[in-house]
């Protein structure tokens, strides 16, 4: 059934769109200014940029720098850590097993994972291998992203498949859309236990190598030359800085690959060519069957779009929606300091990768949609200034927040010369599936220290009530965050749950999701 839904919709689309004639691209001279301008406006140190059509690579390049350490320029063959554009490849491997008749989209998690539990035991039962690559689970947006996230912490595999369980619903199984990285790590495990490789085998030998990708790696930590890697950037303020590597080798199949726009364009054009590849398209990935269900909508996506777009959905590894009349397949990806975009109009043969080293999603888009602009032939509109102007608007209402926390603050210990607020917060507090923090009293006030993700440390700040904030050393996090204390009935601090100050904090600090116990006084 959806596999005859999805004909009948490209088939609906191709008629519509036969009827307007493709207008040509921009020049190389005009991409180089869209690209120049686009580094310059949202500060990003270094873009590459890929465009593919009717099978070919016409448009490999590199702008900017790999770091603002060394200067040391960006080209077609820089290497950049492409995030979630990797869920795609996992969508891909499980498709190939499912060719295989090793597995199916419906095959419940636990016939493969028997451990596998999440907090409902019904959910558990009937959750499906397609339920862990659609994001519909009925867990909130990011849900247990802090073991992953921001660093690598100190959790295993093992561990973090016993602490779905803990993890509460916010909705209905099936009901709604939630972006998830931990069920594709799962969805990685799966492959991993019906192919009986690892993950990261299975996507080098079975996808990487055939396609000739040689650049290209599973992981950071599996690249053979890291001599033309970029480094990612975060603002501070004003400033821009070189953030280090943090995403944990445990997340591969959620976001680990390592690739470059040279590269990436070969697994562009196999996805246009529907799974096919070689001289000829003599040879297949996977079945135009499996292509089919990996671009049928899934899940409903609410979200706006500026090309007259009448619906938004999830597929298999994809974002899918209409656009200008035409079917389109993306996916955006995120590190901390790296953004990267993916997209695809398979009726034009077109696809578009940009890959940044600077955390500014705006500026991919803006790129993005201006060459999307020149093929559908809309003329007069400047998305620089578009996104630019919605990005300053953004972070102007995330200052204010913040601003007037921060005032609120200082007004505070100016008036109790820093002794007020809430007292004998300090010891030790745990988690059920993030695990323990300590809340040290030093001379110069409470200290907050994460066991399991050591960026998660900093000095926290009476703001008002029950409710503190803790200011991460780590600046570049921009995850600043409430900690808001629960008592007993002599007034003694017994727990905490915390919330990001920020609208703009990654949703990957899913602090709202944590809720902390006392488990030891100091």
């Amino acid at each position: 059934m959806k596999n005859s839904r999805y004909i009948l919709f490209v088939a609906a689309l191709l008629l519509f769109t036969t009827r307007f004639e493709v207008k040509a691209q921009l020049s190389a001279a005009q991409l180089d200014s869209v690209v120049n301008k686009t580094l310059s406006t949202f500060n990003v140190p270094g873009i590459a940029l890929g465009i593919v059509k009717d099978g070919k690579l016409i448009h490999a390049k590199g702008y900017g720098v790999r770091s603002i350490k060394t200067n040391e320029k960006v080209d077609e063959n820089t290497l950049f850590g492409v995030a979630s554009n990797s869920k795609a490849f996992t969508a891909a491997a499980v498709g190939m097993l499912v060719d295989q008749g090793k597995l199916e989209w419906d095959t419940k998690v636990t016939d493969v994972i028997p451990e596998f539990k999440l907090y409902d035991t019904y959910v558990t039962q009937e959750f499906t291998v397609r339920d862990l690559l659609t994001h519909r689970s009925g867990l909130g947006l990011g849900a247990g992203d802090l073991m992953i996230w921001p660093d690598s912490n100190t959790i295993n595999k093992e561990q973090l498949i016993h602490n779905l369980r803990y993890l509460k619903p916010v909705s209905s199984f099936r009901s709604k859309y939630d972006y998830d990285n931990l069920l594709y790590i799962i969805a990685g495990e799966v492959v991993a236990r019906v192919s009986k490789m690892t993950f990261e085998d299975f996507i080098e030998q079975k996808i990487i190598q055939p396609l000739g990708m040689t650049a290209t790696a599973a992981s950071w930590y599996r690249l053979k030359d890291k001599s033309n890697v970029i480094d990612g950037h975060a603002p501070i303020g004003d400033k821009l800085v070189p953030v280090g590597l943090s995403f944990s080798e445990l997340a591969n199949a959620a976001g680990g690959m390592y690739s470059n726009v040279v590269d990436m364009s070969k697994w562009v054009i196999s996805k246009i060519d529907e799974g096919k590849y070689g001289e000829g398209l003599n040879k297949q990935l996977y079945s135009k069957q499996v292509h089919q269900e990996m671009w049928t909508p899934q899940t409903l996506v609410k979200g706006g779009s500026p090309y007259n777009t009448h619906f938004n959905s999830y597929g298999i590894g994809w974002f899918l929606s209409d656009v200008n009349g035409y079917f389109q397949a993306s996916h955006t990806g995120g590190l901390a300091g790296i953004v990267t975009q993916v997209t695809i109009l398979p009726e034009l043969k077109l696809g578009i990768i940009v890959l940044t080293n600077q955390q500014s999603g705006a500026a991919f888009t803006a790129i993005t949609n201006t060459i999307k602009d020149s093929y559908f032939g809309i003329k007069g509109k400047d998305r620089i200034k578009q996104y630019n102007d919605a990005r300053l608007a953004n972070e102007k209402e995330a200052k204010a927040i913040t601003d007037n926390v921060s005032a609120a603050i200082a007004a505070q210990q100016k008036a109790s010369k820093g002794k007020g607020g809430l007292q004998q917060i300090e010891g030790d507090y745990k988690d059920s599936w993030f695990g323990n923090v300590n809340i040290d009293a030093r001379k110069t006030g409470y200290y907050f220290t994460a066991k399991n993700a050591p960026k998660l440390q900093g000095k926290m700040y009476f703001y008002k009530g029950n409710t503190f904030i803790v200011k991460w050393n780590e600046r570049s996090l921009d995850a600043d965050a409430f900690v808001t204390f629960t008592l007993n009935h002599e007034a003694k601090p017994i727990g905490f749950k915390m919330e990001a100050i920020s609208p703009l904090t990654d949703f990957s600090f899913d602090f709202q999701d944590l809720d902390f116990t006392r488990v030891h006084d100091k």
